[in-house]
């Protein structure tokens, strides 16, 4: 189940206990509470990590203004194996988790106190003691192609790859959006492209390869979103479960921390996540599986009033084979349906497709 939609007006009783606690640490050397200041954040290093952690910390502090005065919070950057290996398919070293296992391991140890993230880089598992235990608003969850120099848009929003010669090379990273190419232009060709954003698209400028596709989201906060010259629609490419959203990560055991963030949890983030990541779950597939995972609520603000409706695909690799479905229930139903859409899309796909 959705947890109800928390407060945005006013700080919660965890939060108001931690900025009581940090104003006291003003007035004596040797404050009497419970945690430490400052708190510990752990995030990747690249450029759009550390935006979405300082956007992140701007946001809590926003409700309570004495803990961006005492510099309440220390960033942490953790140098990840998703990171450290750029010239090989993160589907042969272990798959998209690998962007989180050594900020996991440094949250597990102590080493720091929460950790923020893209979620489309999560497990749907976490390890052990871990959880998540805030999301944040959306940002616009489509992904982007961007062509090469010397390409122009074809202005068809039908057909957005008409834009493509025969035969192009499209340098890309991820077998979602391989495969949903592929499915409509299988004489396309893919090659690995890998690093963050600005690295891909100085790539693309130095004719490494005819286009490429990033996150919208990742462009708009960067402020490139002028790099994008086609976006497209969730009925041409579904995105990924989670594109788009922050999320934050605590220990299990922490439960005032996890009161703290949970005072700006995003329902309308919360529900839409909660449906995209258990239709993950359920379909379970393989690191080579492409699996898109997209969700809205109809009526944004309603709440668990709202309806939910989530988008379902499944893939063969080199776009064969392609199924996607969709449901519509209520929005406080938002795990029951993922996993109902998954075991669908499941029973109806090779199973082949969810083996390495």
């Amino acid at each position: 189940m959705v947890p109800a939609q928390p407060s945005q007006t006013s700080p919660s009783p965890a939060l108001q206990k931690v900025a009581a606690e940090a104003a006291a640490r003003r007035k004596t050397a040797t404050p009497q509470h419970r945690r430490q200041l400052p708190l510990r954040v752990g995030s990747r290093g690249s450029p759009l990590a550390l935006w979405q952690t300082r956007a992140f910390l701007t946001r809590l502090t926003r409700f309570c203004p004495v803990l961006r005065d005492m510099n309440a919070f220390q960033e942490h950057l953790i140098n990840t194996t998703g990171d450290q290996v750029q010239n090989r398919a993160l589907a042969e070293i272990g798959g998209k988790g690998l962007f989180a296992k050594e900020i996991h391991e440094a949250l597990v140890d102590g080493r720091i106190d929460f950790a923020v993230h893209s979620l489309k880089d999560l497990e749907t598992t976490l390890p052990p003691g871990l959880v998540l235990a805030c999301t944040m608003r959306r940002e616009d969850a489509r992904d982007a192609l961007i062509l090469g120099p010397g390409l122009k848009p074809s202005g068809d929003p039908n057909n957005p790859y008409s834009a493509l010669p025969e035969g192009a090379l499209v340098g890309c990273a991820s077998v979602r959006r391989q495969a949903q190419m592929l499915h409509v232009r299988p004489d396309l060709r893919f090659g690995l492209l890998r690093g963050n954003v600005q690295t891909r698209l100085d790539k693309l400028a130095a004719r490494q390869c005819d286009a490429t596709l990033l996150a919208l989201a990742g462009l708009r906060r960067l402020g490139m979103e002028d790099r994008a010259s086609v976006v497209l629609e969730p009925a041409i490419m579904v995105p990924s479960a989670g594109q788009g959203i922050v999320g934050v990560t605590v220990r299990e055991s922490d439960v005032e921390l996890r009161e703290l963030l949970s005072a700006i949890e995003d329902y309308e983030a919360r529900a839409v996540s909660t449906a995209e990541r258990a239709l993950l779950a359920e379909l379970d597939g393989s690191c080579r599986t492409p699996i898109g995972g997209y969700a809205r609520l109809l009526t944004p603000g309603a709440g668990p009033r709202s309806a939910l409706h989530l988008t379902g695909l499944v893939a063969s690799e080199d776009g064969t084979f392609l199924l996607r479905r969709e449901i519509v229930g209520p929005a406080a139903d938002a795990e029951r349906m993922g996993l109902e859409l998954g075991r669908n899309l499941r029973a109806d796909s090779p199973a082949s497709i969810f083996t390495d």
